[in-house]
């Protein structure tokens, strides 16, 4: 029968001081009170947890409110933005079923370490930045399989019960399920689970220096990796005789936190579609045939704007932003600097702007079709995504 994780033994950490991992299943009602009332009867010196404050802000509702839909979509962070919603809201369902939302462990052990006067720290990596060096990491192929991976589980339907959430504990099937991703997109299971074992340990590491007692609430499938890297550390410190201090090579993070550049095709794709326009164009002018360029370049414009104008107004949106589909369609296809749904998206964000309660309501809105179509700021999502598919 498969052993539950047992990762209570505390790790040694100089001074005397130790560390004890938690492991836990994110949509887990049990794992919720584990976190709880480990924090409360134990009061450590430090309680760490496995999430970043950006998300931790819009867990408590406050993040959504600061969004600036229009500042997304300028940066081109749309699309990120959507893949980021389109993960909460797979894990918000599952979450429904267990009557706990996804981060619940997480937020219970910042509020308990709150109740009794304890410091916490916020210890992963910001989701912004693990979701932008897994999507340029993945070659064409593997961001087709991600893309497929993430819609397929947005109108999932299945709905696991409360003892398969547990098993998501045990080692034998975390083992399963690190082989199955590693062999499906090793270049994601690199960025989610590697890169976070090791950031995640550095800075539980560098918020438990100097403490006593030290706790850290983490995804099970976390811990193994975590555990191997403390310890590492760990043995450092031991025998140099001095300890392993924030700011040593060994736990450098300068790397994990930068995006890396695009790679080649990345970078030549954008160039790709307005090379062979101009490419065709060129080769017409230089038989002189004017009126069969013209003509071509009409169709296309037309053709152009009009599935882009299409694409928006299956989105629902606003006549203008329509119109700024169509018209902007064929100078974002011919720009590799500007994406196609770029004026859709603004003119929609412009003419109807995301209320505070949009910002509320958004966690169950991305949930159900009715809900996105209802939500101001999906709906400015929903017009970016359609207006982009069909430009492109």
């Amino acid at each position: 029968m498969p052993q539950l994780l047992d990762l209570r033994q505390p790790i040694t950490i100089g001074g005397g001081g130790s560390i004890t991992l938690i492991g836990t299943a994110h949509i887990s009602q049990e794992s919720v009170r584990e976190a709880d009332s480990f924090v409360r009867e134990e009061k450590p010196d430090m309680v760490c947890v496995e999430i970043d404050s950006a998300r931790y802000e819009t867990m408590e509702g406050d993040g959504w409110k600061k969004l600036d839909m229009i500042k997304t979509i300028r940066e081109g962070k749309g699309f990120l933005l959507i893949a980021n919603l389109v993960l909460a809201s797979f894990q918000r369902r599952l979450g429904a079923e267990m009557g706990v939302r996804p981060g619940d462990e997480m937020k219970a052990a910042v509020k308990a370490a709150k109740d009794e006067q304890l410091p916490y720290a916020f210890c992963d990596r910001e989701v912004q930045i693990t979701l932008r060096r897994a999507w340029i990491k993945c070659g064409f192929w593997s961001k087709c399989k991600l893309l497929s991976a993430l819609f397929s589980s947005a109108f999932s339907s299945e709905k696991p019960d409360e003892a398969e959430i547990e098993n998501l504990k045990k080692d034998s099937e975390l083992d399963g399920m690190m082989k199955e991703l590693s062999a499906f997109l090793p270049e994601v299971k690199e960025t989610l689970i590697d890169e976070r074992d090791f950031y995640l340990a550095v800075k539980i590491w560098e918020a438990s220096r100097e403490k006593k007692k030290s706790v850290a609430i983490l995804g099970a499938g976390h811990l193994n990796g975590v555990r191997a890297f403390l310890e590492r550390f760990a043995a450092q410190q031991a025998a140099g005789g001095a300890e392993v201090k924030a700011g040593a090579p060994e736990l450098d993070l300068s790397t994990l936190e930068a995006i890396p550049p695009p790679g080649f095709l990345s970078r030549i794709s954008g160039w790709l579609v307005p090379a062979i326009i101009v490419a065709f164009v060129a080769a017409g002018l230089i038989n002189a045939d004017i009126e069969r360029v013209g003509s071509g370049l009409l169709h296309w414009i037309l053709w152009n704007g009009s599935l882009a104008a299409l694409g928006a107004a299956c989105a629902l949106a606003h006549p203008l932003a329509i119109i700024a589909s169509f018209i902007g369609a064929p100078i974002g296809t011919l720009s590799p600097f500007i994406s196609v749904g770029l004026f859709s998206g603004i003119a929609q964000a412009y003419l109807r702007r995301p209320q505070i309660q949009d910002a509320e309501t958004l966690p169950d809105d991305v949930a159900s079709i009715k809900g996105i179509y209802r939500n101001r700021i999906t709906r400015i999502l929903l017009v970016f995504f359609l207006a982009s598919l069909g430009g492109m």
